[in-house]
């Protein structure tokens, strides 16, 4: 079986400026891994370039459950089953949470399984009560991701970019995300999350932890890697 995501000598410049200089990263189905890295390591690049956003000139290659998306337009990508979660998740005025459940569902390959996913999900994360306001508006840091939590367990997606989901979150707010990225682990999804700080991770149960310095993937193992940056900072790998 294909892995969830497949990113192999993934290299993005902006204008002039190189940024990507050859990612190589693999997450299989089943798995969260981690990725971590100093500002200005590349890490919010990677995530744009995976999006489709046009700003950047890339090459390389990044497949999803097996089908290459580098190329693809935005939709495309969604299509093909690749979502982004938000660092700062922005309001949507007039369009309520529920109107975009109801978009999901009528996209979806089997609407009766999206609108069942929906109704789970909407109980396990306590979001029936947000269904009739505007997308964001209102909410709190906290309660924003989990909005972008349900909407991926409604989506369903083959991988799921979690982009610095811990920003902007009390400890209390920390431990609740993660352990909705927890809650949803799936055979059929693979997850990436994306952040500077160990905190998130010591409530979820990481695969893998990946650490990105200066455009590339300098070292990959288990969690204990975390930890260790936590206590020397990145200093001591750049």
């Amino acid at each position: 079986m294909a892995n969830a995501l497949e990113i192999t000598d993934l290299k993005a410049r902006l204008g002039e400026l190189e940024i990507l200089k050859g990612i190589d990263l693999f997450v299989p189905f089943g798995e969260v891994h981690a990725l971590m890295g100093p500002n200005g390591s590349g890490k919010s690049t990677l995530t744009h370039v995976l999006m489709g956003n046009d700003d950047y000139e890339a090459t390389g290659s990044a497949l999803v459950g097996g089908v290459e998306v580098m190329g693809l337009a935005v939709h495309e990508r969604a299509e093909a089953g690749l979502f982004e979660a938000f660092q700062y998740p922005t309001e949507i005025a007039g369009v309520s949470l529920e109107d975009l459940v109801v978009e999901m569902i009528d996209v979806a390959g089997d609407p009766s399984e999206a609108r069942e996913r929906a109704a789970d999900a909407g109980r396990l994360l306590d979001m029936e009560r947000f269904m009739g306001r505007a997308i964001n508006a209102g909410l709190s840091g906290g309660e924003k991701k989990r909005s972008e939590m349900f909407q991926l367990a409604v989506a369903a997606p083959k991988v799921a970019i979690l982009d610095e989901i811990d920003s902007g979150l009390d400890i209390d707010a920390v431990r609740e995300v993660a352990e909705m990225v927890e809650a949803l682990r799936s055979p059929t999804l693979g997850v990436l999350v994306i952040t500077h700080y160990s905190r998130i991770l010591r409530y979820m149960n990481p695969d893998r932890v990946h650490v990105m310095v200066d455009g590339r993937v300098v070292e990959s193992g288990g969690p204990e890697i975390a930890e260790r940056l936590e206590t020397e900072g990145y200093a001591t790998i750049r």
